[in-house]
């Protein structure tokens, strides 16, 4: 079922719901994620300043996944940046990270 996130708060209340139906401990998935059980709580509190490849690895063992509704007029920017990284990645440069 799709539920739109809407704030750190409403993720974290998916997260904790998710983990307890689940019957998973705090700790448990904290270790599993590879981070601290405080991150865990601080994410199912809803902290606004969680580092989003940390909560992306929560979600990743909870089995579940972020997604956006992107503009079409979006797609072919999207599609260059892609095609960049990709680029620098075979070449062994990594992107840049600029936004040109």
């Amino acid at each position: 079922m799709k539920h739109q996130i809407l704030s750190p708060e409403e993720l974290g209340v998916v997260v904790r719901a998710v983990r307890k139906s689940s019957g998973v401990r705090q700790d448990d998935l904290a270790a599993l994620a590879g981070v601290s059980k405080q991150f865990a709580a601080d994410v199912e509190r809803g902290k606004a300043t969680a580092q989003i490849g940390l909560v992306m690895k929560l979600l990743e063992h909870l089995g579940l996944t972020i997604t956006v509704n992107v503009p079409e007029s979006a797609l072919p920017e999207m599609q260059r940046i892609k095609v960049k990284r990709a680029r620098g990645k075979t070449s062994g440069s990594p992107d840049s990270g600029t936004d040109s």
